[in-house]
């Protein structure tokens, strides 16, 4: 184990000597390339060169397409809230017309029903002096009958009377007597 462990760090230590060798070919001059002088024309050349693409697709491009999508969203907000103005001053036409219809049917409802609480009370007044007629006639009726029945009564009153009190007579006396001889005792 202990040799596996040797012939790793061998092979390790090669390894970096080789990368050594491969840095130590380029001159070392210690420079970072993008700031050696001896590129600056090439990286300026692709600057200005990638710049002014950029710049033509940006202005001829995808800026107007951004300014078009930006004016239709705007035209569309404008709409919309031009639309949303008009439906409000719709919504408060129709809220007003509903609240006149609302009071003219109220006030409808309160004709009819004054109207017919007064036919109502019409036709009761009506059918009370229809009563009251009917109830005066059997009134009349019926003191007439009442006189008749009074009238009948005193005229019989003598011989109920008389009859009584031979009634009476033959049952404290134990007589009997005529209904005749009691009417002239009465009178």
């Amino acid at each position: 184990m202990h040799d596996a462990l040797m012939d790793k760090m061998n092979w390790l230590m090669a390894a970096a000597e080789t990368a050594g060798d491969y840095a130590g070919k380029d001159g070392g001059s210690g420079v970072f390339p993008p700031f050696d002088p001896a590129y600056f024309p090439s990286q300026l050349f692709w600057f200005f060169l990638t710049f002014f693409a950029l710049y033509l697709l940006l202005s001829k491009v995808f800026l107007p397409r951004v300014g078009e999508t930006i004016e239709e969203r705007g035209s569309r907000i404008a709409d919309d809230l031009d639309q949303a103005s008009r439906m409000q001053r719709e919504a408060e036409e129709a809220e007003k017309a509903y609240t006149r219809s609302l009071a003219d049917a109220r006030t409808k409802a309160m004709n009819v029903a004054e109207t017919t609480k007064q036919s109502v009370d019409a036709e009761i007044q009506t059918e009370l002096a229809a009563a009251d007629a009917v109830a005066d006639k059997a009134a009349e009726a019926a003191e007439t009958r009442i006189r008749q029945v009074r009238t009948e009564a005193l005229g019989n009153i003598e011989t109920v009377a008389a009859e009584a009190a031979q009634a009476v007579v033959a049952a404290l006396t134990g007589k009997t007597v005529t209904l005749a001889a009691v009417k002239s005792a009465l009178n």
